[in-house]
């Protein structure tokens, strides 16, 4: 068991696209066990690589019982939204409505590199798309309508946690360039 420290919100990293998985070897399957681990002792619904400081595009989720990861995902979201509370481990207290897509499917890959779809609705949905914004440098915060936003920056700064030192940067052998320069 490995519990990683989650970064917070104001961490860069959490802003950089991630970049593909592009080996699917040990190393990954370490760092899935990492995030599933750390996702549950936070407690969390998800957790997303850059989460814990690797740039890499692979998250886990814990939604109803179901624990789940998925590499390199790809959505294909509903036209039907739903709008509901949502928070983040990198924004730890901070609960706002977000609105978000009702059903999505997401295609990617396991940690073994075997092809993955999956089809969820409500919770489940939320979770993967709030991950994959994870992955794409966008947290749920800058989904909030501008009152939302307002009131969610000024919730954060006035936080206990807003600017703690945050851990130093991992880099992953599995970066194909550009990360962590």
């Amino acid at each position: 068991m490995a519990i990683r420290p989650i970064r917070l919100f104001g961490d860069p990293i959490l802003r950089k696209p991630a970049i593909e998985v592009v080996h699917f070897d040990a190393e990954l399957r370490q760092l899935v066990t990492d995030l599933t681990d750390t996702m549950l002792e936070a407690p969390g619904a998800g957790l997303a690589a850059p989460q814990i400081g690797v740039g890499l595009r692979v998250f886990t989720w814990n939604v109803e019982g179901e624990v789940g990861h998925l590499v390199n995902p790809q959505l294909s979201l509903s036209d039907e939204t739903q709008d509901g509370p949502e928070g983040c481990l990198s924004l730890p207290e901070l609960t706002y409505d977000c609105l978000r897509a009702l059903s999505v499917i997401a295609t990617g890959f396991d940690m073994h590199g075997e092809p993955v779809t999956i089809d969820g609705s409500g919770y489940l949905a939320r979770a993967i798309q709030h991950e994959t914004d994870h992955l794409d440098g966008i947290l749920f915060i800058d989904r909030l309508d501008d009152a939302g936003r307002k009131a969610a920056m000024r919730e954060i700064r006035q936080s206990e946690w807003f600017g703690l030192e945050k851990p130093t940067i991992r880099v992953s052998p599995h970066a194909t360039g550009g990360f962590g320069r």
